[in-house]
């Protein structure tokens, strides 16, 4: 990684920052103007391209670009913001080294034999750089295909690749955007099966290599999904009428990318596709115009006067033209011009019964990647936080919106210079005495802005009422512009010299950690740890390593492997000296695991 006090990045071409190339890798402590809410603690982790290319070598479209992660921990208390950037070490990453590139999404093209082999023998594109998510204990990178990569949340190195191999049915490609459903704690996904007929699958994530089936739908010529909605009943797959007849990809002679052979069919219109979630029955079908989105803000249900209604809030484009306008030489040339996003709400009245379908503008300006609060997920949301830009969009965004969807009411953040990325609302935890939990709106928002006359990204935190800036902090570089993140609050934030792994070292467990783990009852080892690493010889990555074999880091998570074995033996004497079962576990890891600590 490059030191953070190196030489700054700054593009020659201004007009070009934000589409450019950044292969530094930096960790760093940033310095914080302003004032972090004492509750902040976590992490916030966003995910985009962070190369188009090595040597002469580029891909064509900014959806293409190689996935890099940018690790934001805090410490509110501290008033401290740490940063890490890394590139995933993928085969797409691998390919672009030697000059290149895998297609991807809109880039290159292949012939009938290259199609084949990348359908029945190559594994699927790897290239994980839209969002991440926590499943289970793992934490992994998507794109839209069912090939995801795990990586080390600390660090941020890659760790492995996980594809689903059971029993359930799967798809070619996948959507980018799983849900959450709050109440259970999983995430539903959806997947494309091309075929004859091709089949959407819903199915229920437990854990990355186990799912429940949900339901299977049956489609003649399948649509490009980015994402999809649901509600605490439903499943709703959004479907527009930007479709694709499988036979096409085998088609022979030479094809372009994988989104050219996708077909706008507005007379169609856009279909919603209702499914129960218990029976994995299609409980409706309703039909309205034609248009086109990536995203959906969040969906709900409210019932009133005997009536059920499913409320769905999602950003439309009138077609899906504007892909083409985020080619590279088009954004690099600054040639936009396209429609830019509105905020509409489809409402599916009896979707069990004689379901109609309503839409209705909530906001007509210009939006890109609108966001709600994660304490709103299913339920019923006031706020949309979004980019904001012109109408139609003639630049990348220079503002942060807050949409009130009950009034109509916008409130707006700016910065001179400054075009920003995606808004994180993260609520502030609700108070334990409180009976009704705070405000909707009562938290922070993160967004990373690109400041062109400083030739360098910032990261904002601005107070989720009233849109005012409370705390800034600047990157040692450009940052290109990414897609999304995600904040983890049972993430810790990490000190800049806290020595993370470098890549090919292993980690050496310390003799005094696994004395600790060997020697202590599992309800002292916290204490013990906490107090032999505030020592100043001691070194902030030594409990990390402690604390994953002794202590739960994440909620909900079981006790290390060495804890909770030793600790159920029932003999005498394992009761009596736990330790030397614990100690005949660790020290195979200790001999393996070796590191050069910088003392």
């Amino acid at each position: 990684m490059a030191d953070a006090n190196g030489e700054t990045q700054v593009t020659a071409e201004k007009a070009r920052l934000g589409f450019h190339s950044l292969r530094e890798e930096v960790r760093a402590e940033l310095p914080v103007e302003g004032t972090l809410p004492d509750w902040v603690d976590g992490a916030l982790i966003r995910n985009g391209p962070g190369a188009f290319g090595f040597a002469e070598t580029e891909v064509d479209h900014w959806f293409d670009g190689l996935a890099m992660l940018y690790r934001f921990g805090f410490s509110g208390e501290a008033n401290t913001i740490t940063y890490t950037n890394r590139f995933l070490r993928t085969d797409a990453y691998t390919s672009a080294l030697t000059g290149r590139p895998d297609g991807g999404f809109a880039t290159g093209e292949s012939t009938l034999r290259e199609r084949l082999a990348g359908a029945l023998l190559s594994d699927p594109y790897d290239n994980t750089n839209v969002i991440t998510e926590r499943i289970g204990d793992s934490y992994l990178a998507f794109t839209e295909t069912p090939r995801w990569v795990e990586f080390d949340p600390e660090t941020l190195m890659t760790e492995r690749h996980v594809q689903y191999e059971g029993d359930e049915p799967s798809g070619q490609i996948s959507c980018a955007h799983m849900k959450r459903d709050p109440e259970t704690g999983t995430l539903i996904n959806l997947e494309t099966e091309f075929g004859r007929p091709s089949q959407y699958h819903v199915h229920e994530l437990l854990d990355p290599g186990q799912r429940r089936h949900i339901a299977s739908v049956s489609v003649d010529r399948p649509s490009y999904l980015h994402s999809f909605a649901l509600t605490p009943s439903y499943a709703i797959i959004t479907e527009f009428p930007f479709d694709v007849n499988p036979l096409t990809f085998f088609k022979p002679g030479r094809q372009g990318p994988f989104i050219d052979n996708f077909e706008w069919r507005p007379d169609e219109g856009t279909r919603f596709v209702v499914i129960d979630r218990e029976s994995g029955t299609v409980v409706s079908e309703p039909v309205t115009e034609a248009c086109f989105g990536f995203h959906h803000v969040n969906a709900y249900e409210q019932t009133g006067e005997g009536t059920t209604e499913v409320i769905i809030d999602l950003e439309t484009v009138p077609d899906p033209q504007g892909i083409g306008s985020l080619a590279l030489s088009e954004l690099r040339d600054g040639a936009l011009g396209e429609q830019a996003g509105t905020l509409d709400r489809f409402t599916i009245t009896d979707p069990e019964g004689q379901a109609e379908i309503n839409r209705t503008e909530l906001y007509g300006g210009g939006t890109s990647l609108p966001t709600v609060s994660s304490a709103q997920w299913l339920n019923q949301h006031r706020y949309v936080y979004a980019q904001g830009t012109d109408q139609p969009m003639t630049e990348w965004p220079r503002q942060v919106l807050k949409i009130d969807v009950e009034t109509g009411r916008v409130k707006t953040f700016s910065h001179p210079a400054t075009q920003f990325s995606e808004p994180v609302f993260v609520p502030h935890p609700a108070d334990d005495d409180s009976d009704g939990g705070n405000d909707e709106d009562d938290g922070i928002v993160f967004t990373v802005g690109l400041d062109h006359d400083a030739g360098r990204s910032r990261l904002f935190v601005l107070d989720g009422q009233e849109m005012t800036e409370q705390a800034v902090a600047t990157l040692p570089h450009a940052v290109p512009f990414d897609f999304h993140g995600r904040f983890f609050p049972e993430l810790d934030w990490y000190r800049a010299d806290a020595h993370h792994l470098r890549e090919g070292e292993r980690f050496r467990i310390p003799a005094v950690c696994a004395a600790i783990n060997g020697l202590c009852h599992p309800s002292t080892v916290t204490t013990l740890c906490n107090r032999i690493c505030r020592m100043p010889f001691w070194r902030p990555g030594h409990i990390r390593w402690c604390r994953r074999w002794c202590v739960s880091p994440r909620p909900g998570q079981m006790p290390s492997r060495a804890i909770s074995r030793h600790s159920s033996r029932t003999s005498s004497s394992w009761r009596l000296l736990p330790g030397l079962s614990c100690i005949r576990e660790m020290l195979p890891w200790s001999i393996w695991y070796r590191r050069k600590w910088d003392m």
